[in-house]
């Protein structure tokens, strides 16, 4: 495959090689945080000493685990000025290659109590209030300000707690899947991107090493053939979803180098010492995340099965814009949460009962112990009214509405709250995040929690700055909104989690539909193949 990859990248790419090397930069890094994580917790039980080849870095503002559960933030790093080898397959930071983004964020969320593991993958172009110190970007760029800006970013605008965080970079990827003597995998059909170098000419199982597979994984721009007959990728359908298609691919990535993790057996002294020694170097951890704990994470998920793991993405609805205008700067293309989709699933995967907060645990307040405001932040005549009027009508104490200037022609809807900030060290406890979450588990489309005093009008609590396509859920405020989830068939068989259609972005032309929790492979995907290495394994 290699030889195909290297033919087709001189003859069919439509990309300047310099250019290619900057979108790999951008794009590229692969999250197995799972299976990262697993290895070197069994690592660490067996090769005590080994924890000493760790990269460890003091991080601000992470939670003290309760032992109840465990949130581990998985990042992506694109730097390549970081890596001890430069790669010219990377790009090289000598030449000008020196982003640093987390194209891959992921957490993983662990119940000692019961071993049960769950995955969430927030997509990359997701635009949030507190991405950047000074204010809004997509969460790839909090990494830029240092990873306790992309903790306290996840913190902040999804009430997520931290308790720990890995760091990886395109040397532990390709490293752990060449310790492990490569991966098969099986292909349906020929595809094709020129901007990984991906390159399958005929369908069928190969066997990738850590560099084809990063082809994979990482692979945005994927071209489908449309039929045996066309041979020119040139041509070829594009696929549409981008970076949710590579999500989805990347889950079933996991899943493929899990399970060949387990038929080589952690514990056997050649495969662990093999990984510890390829993997380690590369890997940055927080300062907090000791051998001991890793021990006990060996101890308790030894037997975990990634099959048995419920890997979810946080819904987006794509803003069809081409480049989105927000407060006099361009974003390029970005992705808006959608609620009440996005709440569902973080209580789902982070096992939050019905009105409670998702950061503490405890429960939410109600909603006559608030006072709120509503700014229309739209342009759109009347809209805080529009607001305003069915919040109060479900006991919020609205206190006034008011206009502000738009921040562009599309935008999501804030819930802006105040108070202290998450502390650098020590349990964030924050009545004003806990009452944000009260009032965002009422709206419905494009809308996230946003802390930022300033924004909080005097008076209130909290501060609703409504954005396109805002409306007010119709269900009773005792009870947080549920996933109105249903499953439905596709083309290769599989099934599919897809999401409700909130009222302000069904049929609206600004927006697409929400993508799904859980996605079914395509038809086109890679995926596991059978025993005998000659077709597809089983699903």
């Amino acid at each position: 495959m290699g030889e195909a990859v290297n033919r087709r990248g001189a003859t069919g790419s439509r990309t300047k090689p310099r250019d290619r090397r900057r979108l790999w930069i951008r794009r590229s890094i692969i999250a197995f945080g799972l299976v990262v994580v697993l290895i070197i917790a069994g690592v660490a039980a067996d090769y005590y000493y080994l924890g000493s080849l760790v990269n460890r870095v003091n991080v601000n503002t992470l939670q003290n685990s309760s032992g109840a559960s465990e949130n581990i933030l998985l990042i992506g790093s694109t730097s390549r000025c970081a890596l001890k080898v430069q790669n010219k397959a990377y790009g090289l930071c000598s030449q000008g290659v020196n982003g640093v983004n987390s194209d891959i964020t992921m957490v993983l969320h662990l119940v000692p109590s019961t071993g049960s593991v769950s995955l969430l993958s927030i997509p990359r172009d997701l635009f949030i209030p507190n991405a950047r110190i000074i204010g809004s970007n997509k969460i790839d760029a909090a990494l830029y300000e240092g990873p306790s800006q992309l903790i306290t970013a996840i913190e902040e605008d999804f009430a997520i707690p931290i308790n720990h965080f890995v760091v990886l970079n395109f040397d532990t990827f390709a490293n752990v899947v060449n310790a492990l003597g490569g991966v098969k995998m099986y292909f349906p059909t020929p595809i094709f991107d020129a901007y990984s170098g991906l390159n399958i000419e005929r369908s069928g199982c190969y066997t990738l090493d850590g560099y084809h597979a990063l082809q994979v994984v990482r692979s945005r721009h994927l071209q489908i053939q449309p039929n045996p007959s066309n041979h020119d990728p040139r041509s070829w359908t594009v696929e549409p979803l981008s970076d949710l298609a590579r999500i989805r691919r990347t889950h079933e990535f996991l899943r493929v180098l899990a399970t060949k993790v387990a038929a080589r057996g952690l514990g056997n002294p050649l495969t662990d010492q093999s990984i510890a020694t390829s993997v380690l170097p590369d890997l940055t951890v927080d300062n907090g995340f000791t051998e001991g704990e890793m021990v006990s994470l060996a101890r308790t998920f030894a037997h975990t099965h990634i099959t048995n793991v419920p890997q979810f993405t946080f819904p987006v609805t794509n803003v069809e814009t081409g480049s989105l205008l927000y407060q006099g700067y361009y974003y390029g293309d970005v992705v808006f949460p959608v609620q009440p989709n996005g709440l569902a699933a973080v209580n789902k995967i982070f096992d939050v009962a019905i009105g409670m907060n998702s950061f503490t645990g405890a429960t939410l307040p109600s909603p006559s112990s608030l006072k709120i405001t509503v700014e229309n932040g739209t342009g759109v005549a009347n809209q805080a009214a529009s607001i305003a009027n069915p919040l109060r009508a479900k006991g919020f104490d609205i206190v006034a509405t008011s206009n502000i200037t738009s921040p562009g022609p599309v935008s999501e809807s804030v819930v802006w709250y105040g108070g202290p900030p998450p502390p650098a060290h020590g349990n964030w406890t924050s009545p004003s995040l806990a009452a944000a979450q009260t009032v965002l588990a009422q709206l419905q489309g494009p809308a996230i929690l946003g802390y930022n005093p300033k924004n909080v009008a005097p008076g209130a609590i909290v501060t609703v700055e409504t954005g396109t396509g805002l409306t007010v859920s119709t269900k009773p405020t005792t009870k947080t909104t549920k996933p109105h989830t249903k499953t439905s068939s596709t083309s290769s068989g599989a099934t599919t989690t897809t999401g409700y259609i909130p009222p302000g972005i069904k049929g609206n032309s600004k927006f697409t539909a929400p993508s799904a929790v859980s996605a079914a492979l395509a038809p086109y995907d890679p995926r596991s193949c059978n025993a005998a290495g000659t077709g597809p394994g089983p699903n």
